[in-house]
């Protein structure tokens, strides 16, 4: 049994939490939050921590916890990850795994030069149908992938954290395009790397609480000659739109994470049916199960099976710092306005 220690008490390590609960060979022993009060509330959600702490480096020296999930905002992602890394335990980070390529770059120095197991947690290639749709890619179903499009949007993120671009690192293209870059390497192929990009990134509607882009586009040119249109919007009202289309040489195939079996109008209000819903009457389209629905409880499942084993994940802090790097030259698209390259070639 794998004890796990998770940092963070917000929608993400709720999330993460519950995703917890599908996995066989975890346990979730200890979490973190800054705040007494906060900690010890989450604590008593979760029945099977034992111990609660507003200290990372006590959390960290728990004799119980073998692995640590960081699910805190994107400015202490460093500071935690070298918490962990000098107490020798297994972590696996949030996305994005940092603000800049940069930044990333010195988290993936710490995990290696430390040599402790690490696992980057990008869940759109975890999710049921994200997942199908690539082992039928493998499968060469569709023939040679040439072009894909992908799509995350909604109406703006929980977290007041996120909306402080300057702390944050970026606003929506960050916050989301993080999970299309990897969706699009993980179409194309990993060896496949992405060589320059042209992005376009504006604030159209919520100027009043972030300075960071609320509305972006990216495309990105890959060295075999493919394309992919990525696309993130915080603009969104009634709920997530998560969509991938991919084209082949032989087909094409279509993903809508969002889609569900279950819709309807309804005239009384009804709390909790999607995240990130914008309202709880009328016409709903409410998704069942979403923790299995996005990925989460795949991607914990797929980690602590790895760590277990002592092999690396299939997603780990090199892919990470690779997506953070696409989109450091994203943001100086958007600047320039020209085509730029990707910058991949050293720490």
């Amino acid at each position: 049994m794998i004890g796990v220690g998770l940092l963070g008490s917000g929608f993400i390590a709720e999330t993460y939490a519950d995703a917890l609960r599908d996995v066989r060979d975890a346990e979730l022993v200890a979490s973190y939050s800054r705040g007494e009060q906060r900690a010890a509330a989450f604590a008593a959600r979760w029945p099977s921590v034992r111990t609660w702490y507003t200290s990372v480096e006590e959390l960290c020296a728990d004799p119980a916890v073998d692995l640590v999930v960081i699910a805190l905002p994107n400015e202490v992602h460093l500071d935690a990850v070298r918490h962990v890394a000098a107490a020798g335990k297994g972590v696996v980070c949030t996305k994005p795994l940092a603000r800049t390529g940069a930044e990333a770059a010195e988290i993936l120095r710490v995990v290696t030069e430390a040599g402790v197991w690490h696992g980057y947690a990008e869940s759109s290639v975890f999710s049921p149908n994200v997942a199908k749709a690539h082992e039928m890619v493998a499968a060469g179903g569709i023939g040679d992938v040439v072009w894909m499009r992908a799509r995350e949007g909604h109406s703006g993120p929980h977290a007041p954290h996120f909306w402080d671009a300057e702390a944050a690192g970026g606003g929506a293209l960050l916050d989301m395009g993080c999970h299309t870059v990897e969706s699009a390497r993980w179409f194309f192929g990993k060896d496949n790397p992405v060589t320059e990009v042209f992005a376009w990134g504006a604030t159209l509607v919520h100027g009043d609480k972030t300075k960071g882009e609320d509305s972006a586009i990216a495309l990105l040119k890959f060295a075999g000659g493919q394309l992919a249109t990525i696309e993130s919007s915080w603009v969104e009202k009634g709920g997530m739109q998560l969509r991938h289309e991919i084209v082949g040489s032989a087909g094409r195939l279509v993903t809508d994470t969002a889609s569900t079996p279950v819709w309807g109008f309804v005239g009384n209000p009804v709390s909790g049916l999607v995240e990130k819903a914008d309202a709880d009457t009328g016409w709903v389209y409410p998704v069942p199960e979403e923790t299995r629905a996005y990925g989460f409880s795949q991607e914990m499942r797929h980690f602590v099976e790895a760590f277990s084993r002592g092999e690396p994940p299939v997603e780990t802090f090199h892919d990470g710092w690779v997506v953070n790097c696409v989109i450091d030259a994203c943001y100086r698209s958007m600047a320039s306005g020209v085509w730029e390259p990707v910058n991949t070639t050293g720490r």
